[in-house]
């Protein structure tokens, strides 16, 4: 049964959940911009997504990019979850997990740190 929130409410768990990502990783992120959308047009499960040039990856072709996105899918979310202590939960894996990729750690890796 899908959770029932505002989006005022999601996006101060948005916010909340950045706020967890400890302060020397914080003044590190740099050209990113976070997104909320219902969902992802093309896989509609999808909880979020990283869009860019990892962090690791960069060099000095980078300058004058675009921002990276990192785009949580607030609806696909909700409808997981059962109660709002699980959309806590989830919403602060899911950002925290996008913004892991920023940093260059793959998919396999954060499945074995727990932020799968």
């Amino acid at each position: 049964m899908a959770v029932s929130m505002s989006d005022d409410r999601f996006e101060a768990l948005v916010a909340d959940a950045l706020d967890r990502i400890p302060p020397e990783l914080t003044r590190a992120i740099d050209n990113v911009v976070i997104l909320i959308e219902p969902r992802n047009p093309e896989d509609p499960h999808l909880l979020g997504l990283y869009h860019g040039i990892a962090l690791t990856e960069r060099d000095s072709h980078y300058g004058g990019s675009l921002p990276d996105t990192v785009t949580i899918y607030r609806d696909a979310i909700l409808e997981i979850c059962e109660d709002e202590p699980e959309v806590v939960d989830e919403v602060a894996i899911t950002v925290i997990h996008e913004i892991a990729h920023y940093f260059g750690i793959e998919e396999d890796r954060l499945h074995e740190l727990g932020w799968g």
